[in-house]
């Protein structure tokens, strides 16, 4: 099973495991993901383009969660922050009042 991934946006060796997430898809440094899901945590998405970190949104019990946008295809997911995600980038993220489609 693999424990770890390297970050295509910043070349960050990335760890699998977090605290507060499941399903580890974006580096904790740099927030950017990779779309790798078709659907939350199967990694059968054929795309693999990088995902930006567009934004965020709060939930309605008040947890921040980052908002990502595919380059490629423009596919757009929530996904959850992690324990060891970077607090400043996380912080400056401009939050959404609705998904961009």
């Amino acid at each position: 099973m693999k424990t770890s991934f390297v970050c295509s946006h910043c070349s960050e060796k990335v760890f699998i495991k977090a605290p507060g997430t499941q399903h580890r898809n974006h580096c904790p440094k740099c927030l950017w993901s990779k779309h790798v899901d078709q659907n939350t945590g199967d990694r059968r998405s054929v795309c693999n383009g990088g995902m930006e970190p567009i934004g965020k949104v709060f939930k309605k019990d008040g947890e921040e969660v980052l908002v990502h946008r595919c380059l490629t295809c423009e596919f757009v997911r929530k996904n959850r922050i992690a324990g060891d995600d970077d607090f400043k980038l996380v912080e400056n993220l401009n939050v959404l009042k609705e998904l961009p489609c």
